[in-house]
């Protein structure tokens, strides 16, 4: 198992739209190093790649579907109970008139930006470097608190208090969106230590949580979307 020192620097990113923007949230250890609402993939880069971050997580689909039914990695938790939207060809985003996919397109910038300093982790485990990776913050909440208790409803309460619990001062955190960018540092952290588990395949991407309790409570059944 490849552990992480207890400096290593990771950060999360939570994907919106053009009017609701980008959050990326720096952490070493539990520490809250910079907090950033932007818009611009290029600022989100340069903010990692000026803390030195190891690996960052991204709460948006890394690659389109290939066959517009979605992706394997979207199957997999949702045979576990954890769903999300379902990702479709980029040839279909593209046509969409309701605009509904321009976060999934502000997430492909963010991962283009990335790409030079943190490339895609393209396999299920991490073999060094630097990385960007896609995972999910109610799918991380499910993974260490448990599908029975982690709830969508309740996510602004439920997630600040996870993020404390494990030490973490969630008091730079002021939104929602904030602590699901908390959410997928913590997770990107997680990937380091080689604690992580991967849903999906490398056609259509893989999706990564913390290796915790997620799959033990099938019989819960939780509807959360991404938003």
């Amino acid at each position: 198992m490849r552990q992480a020192d207890s400096g290593v620097t990771v950060a999360g990113i939570d994907i919106g739209g053009t009017r609701k923007g980008c959050h990326l949230v720096i952490l070493r250890g539990r520490e809250v190093l910079s907090c950033l609402h932007s818009g611009d993939p290029a600022s989100l880069a340069q903010r990692c790649n000026e803390f030195e971050v190891r690996a960052v997580g991204i709460d948006s689909p890394c690659l389109w579907s290939q066959l517009g039914t979605g992706r394997a990695a979207e199957r997999a938790l949702a045979r576990e109970r954890i769903f999300s939207f379902s990702t479709p060809t980029r040839a279909h985003a593209e046509s969409s008139l309701s605009g509904f996919y321009g976060w999934m397109f502000n997430g492909e910038r963010v991962y283009q930006a990335l790409a030079a300093t943190h490339p895609l982790q393209t396999e299920t485990n991490y073999g060094g470097g630097k990385v960007c990776f896609e995972t999910f913050p109610h799918a991380v909440t499910c993974a260490l608190l448990g599908t029975h208790v982690a709830s969508a409803k309740r996510k602004r309460v439920q997630r600040r208090q996870l993020l404390q619990d494990m030490g973490v001062d969630t008091r730079p955190l002021k939104s929602i969106d904030a602590l699901d960018a908390a959410l997928c540092a913590i997770t990107a952290e997680h990937l380091l230590r080689g604690q992580t588990r991967a849903y999906g395949d490398a056609e259509g991407g893989y999706i990564f949580v913390p290796a915790a309790r997620l799959g033990n409570d099938a019989s819960a059944s939780v509807d959360a979307r991404r938003s």
